[in-house]
């Protein structure tokens, strides 16, 4: 599908701008390649999922494209725990270029709740989490319900950056601001004051 799409549009669909022209151009072949793409954002992490995201909350609406990009965003979150766990690490090191390591000593749930806000807060790459989690063998309920409930919130917030562009430009610059500023110092704080326990449970070479 997304090779089919891509041949139709005129500008690569993986950047902002190419998205906003494929949902304009293909309507519900648009949304179908949208959710592939999203999909493909997580078990492929070159791809760039966050801006596509803002880009579909502006061409959509914040709920309608939050609820694209949660199906698509889990979806590929499936798909790579289970390469993890059935492919194993040296085929995972080989997608992303690096080793992630889970500690399940302290029970799984406590993994679970690691997981559920690495997906509401952007501090842990999202391929790697889901790679991890199939290495580590966690429960597929466990990942999947942490994954879920902390996807919808976060996601909910990029689509409403997108959609508030094309409501008011102020709204959207602060939106953005506040964005960033979380990019940049959650991920400080949890390398220099180890916020949530993190390095206890996940370790990345």
């Amino acid at each position: 599908m997304y090779i089919w799409v891509f041949r139709q549009a005129d500008t690569n669909p993986l950047t902002p701008e190419g998205l906003k022209q494929l949902i304009d151009g293909t309507g519900i072949w648009g949304i179908l390649a949208y959710i592939a793409i999203i999909a493909l954002a997580v078990v492929i992490s070159p791809i760039p999922g966050a801006p596509l995201t803002v880009a579909a909350g502006a061409a959509w609406g914040a709920l309608p494209a939050t609820l694209y990009s949660v199906i698509g965003g889990f979806s590929g979150g499936i798909i790579a725990y289970f390469i993890g766990r059935s492919l194993g690490r040296s085929t995972v090191h080989a997608l992303t270029g690096k080793a992630i390591y889970f500690s399940k000593e302290r029970g799984e749930w406590l993994v679970g709740g690691v997981i559920f806000i690495s997906r509401l807060l952007p501090v842990l790459s999202f391929d790697l989490i889901s790679y991890g989690a199939g290495l580590t063998d966690l429960s597929l309920p466990i990942y999947a319900s942490s994954t879920l409930l902390g996807m919808v919130p976060s996601t909910l917030f990029l689509t409403f950056i997108g959609q508030s562009f094309t409501i008011g430009l102020p709204l959207g610059i602060a939106l953005s601001v506040v964005f960033v500023t979380l990019l940049i110092l959650l991920p400080l704080g949890i390398r220099r004051y180890d916020w949530f326990g993190l390095k206890d449970i996940i370790h990345i070479e």
